[in-house]
């Protein structure tokens, strides 16, 4: 047992002495394994995260170039600022761990890399899910008016509360019933 628990792993290409981080998960891997592994979803996460901030973001580029744009009331145009702005933040935050991967590469880096890569990209999705509900409201303002622009807002923020808290509901009892079922499986 190494001094965080984990016990050892071989394998043909594992060095002699290798610790498995987390004997409980069932993967048996190194630390430098999981943090690759991490790093790879982190990756395939980021990649579907930034192909909607990109689409949102020429969507909100191409209003300003629209022949209604100049009859947006001042409520309409500090939303759609405020949009805009929101999409440069998430484009920033989805770029930033390509570049701290550039910046630690080849310097045994990864465990910080993933974990600082992890928190940019929670806040990517938070900003990217602001917009999700900003640009319904912001369209219905302008095709409808305030009020439905208002509604539109409402239904946004409620659909992205209430499915976060389903997901996020619905994995602690995952793990609850993952972990009843580990104990229950450990003879006495």
């Amino acid at each position: 047992m190494d001094a965080h628990g984990g016990v050892g792993v071989s394998g043909p290409d594992r060095e002699p002495g290798a610790v498995d981080v987390d004997p409980g998960d069932g993967r048996n891997e190194t630390g430098a394994e999981r943090d690759d592994r991490n790093w790879n979803e982190l990756l395939q996460e980021l990649r579907a995260v930034q192909t909607g901030t990109q689409i949102l973001s020429g969507f909100l580029l191409a209003v300003a170039f629209q022949p209604r744009f100049v009859e947006l009331d001042a409520y309409a145009r500090g939303l759609y600022l405020v949009l805009v702005v929101a999409a440069g933040i998430a484009t920033v935050l989805g770029l930033a761990p390509v570049v701290l991967h550039r910046s630690l590469f080849r310097k045994h880096r990864k465990h910080r890399l993933v974990q600082t890569a992890n928190r940019l990209l929670i806040s990517q999705v938070a900003v990217v899910a602001l917009i999700a509900a900003g640009v319904p409201s912001l369209i219905f303002e302008v095709v409808l008016g305030r009020t439905a622009g208002l509604i539109a807002l409402a239904v946004g923020v409620l659909c992205l509360l209430t499915t976060w808290l389903l997901i996020a509901r619905s994995a602690a009892r995952a793990d609850a019933e993952r972990e009843r079922a580990a104990h229950a499986a450990v003879p006495r």
